[in-house]
């Protein structure tokens, strides 16, 4: 497994503050951030002179990212949205991410279609070449992430992706499986049956060059949140995947997002206990590197 000096975390379920995210991040005892939300922005939708400030910040502090969690091709964007909006994006992240050294920028494959319906894979292969050229092109790796997106359907999905669009790698999220069907499988009397995080690594663990770290109970439904848990105690299978990539020799970034005092997608901020949320953020880093330490 990579040194603590490769470990992350998304530092806005901490603090959407910037000098508190930082703080939790020094709290763990790390010096990597995991940017996604600065304020009430995505760190590639700040104004020029607020990141500007974020990044003089960052520097002073002595904290690197090396990840945007950005919001290109993500779960609130359908197949059906403007190109543009994507190709928008990208033109403002890249310039941050070399500002920054960044290497890596995590997207997605557009929000699942009710299943049954036409998923327009064509389309969002087609979109995800360009993504992924336009980042590479550039020199940055552009990691598609297993969650609430098409490729989130299944391993198969997953790997179809990476079948019809060069240069895509992955970001593996230990936690989505356990809220999502699998699309790949035969319907039984309760539909699909819950994906297997295990099963999901084993296929894809090849094209795997950074993991996301959340753990999970199975929901009622598919239609609801599941209950997240500290790492290692939910189904997420943290020990059997994080052994198996350690045996293989995996080291590559390893970040955070642990979603258990607040749900990211929370629809209302302001509610939010946001000191629950610095402690608890500290307190999952921490879990994290003791279950590390049992590796």
């Amino acid at each position: 497994m990579p040194p603590s000096s490769k470990l992350t975390g998304f530092a806005d379920e901490a603090s959407r503050d910037l000098d508190k995210q930082i703080q939790a991040t020094k709290d763990i005892g790390w010096s990597a951030i995991s940017a996604r939300m600065v304020g009430d922005k995505n760190i590639h939708e700040l104004p020029e002179d607020e990141f500007n400030d974020v990044a003089d910040r960052l520097d002073a502090a002595g904290v690197s990212i090396p990840e945007f969690g950005s919001l290109i091709a993500n779960w609130g964007k359908t197949i059906h949205s403007d190109f543009d909006i994507t190709l928008a994006e990208i033109d403002r992240a890249i310039p941050r991410m070399k500002r920054l050294g960044t290497e890596l920028i995590r997207v997605m494959s557009y929000a699942q279609e009710p299943w049954g319906e036409d998923q327009h894979e064509e389309e969002r292969f087609r979109r995800l070449r360009e993504i992924v050229k336009r980042f590479s092109d550039e020199g940055l790796t552009a990691i598609h992430e297993n969650c609430m997106n098409w490729g989130g359907f299944s391993a198969e999905h997953t790997l179809r992706l990476i079948e019809e669009v060069p240069g895509l790698k992955l970001v593996f999220d230990t936690g989505n499986p356990v809220f999502q069907k699998d699309r790949s499988k035969p319907q039984a009397d309760g539909g699909f049956p819950w994906q297997d995080p295990f099963e999901f690594w084993e296929k894809v663990r090849d094209h795997v060059v950074h993991i996301h770290i959340k753990d999970c109970i199975n929901p009622v439904s598919d239609d609801v949140e599941p209950e997240y848990t500290m790492p290692g105690d939910g189904q997420a299978k943290l020990r059997e995947i994080l052994g198996d990539a350690k045996a293989r020799g995996y080291d590559g970034w390893i970040a955070i997002e642990p979603h258990v005092a607040t749900v990211f997608h929370a629809a209302d901020p302001t509610a939010v206990d946001w000191q629950q949320c610095y402690d608890s953020y500290v307190d999952y880093g921490k879990r994290f590197e003791a279950l590390l330490a049992e590796l």
